[in-house]
């Protein structure tokens, strides 16, 4: 889970903007967006398997 600790002079609008965009650079929110719902594990594979598709057929 991303930290982020207010400094003395600091305000809360740039301790927020940096808590943002560390999630945004662990990938949290993509994390919680994929596991919101559950998936079986066959659509998984087939999800991946397409991607993999699509992937290879840009190359």
């Amino acid at each position: 889970m991303a930290e982020v600790r207010v400094g003395k002079n600091e305000t809360l609008d740039s301790a927020l903007k940096r808590f943002k965009k560390q999630c945004a650079r662990t990938g949290v929110l993509r994390e919680v967006r994929k596991r919101e719902h559950y998936e079986k594990p066959s659509v998984r594979r087939k999800k991946k398997s397409e991607a993999a598709r699509k992937k290879r057929r840009f190359y």
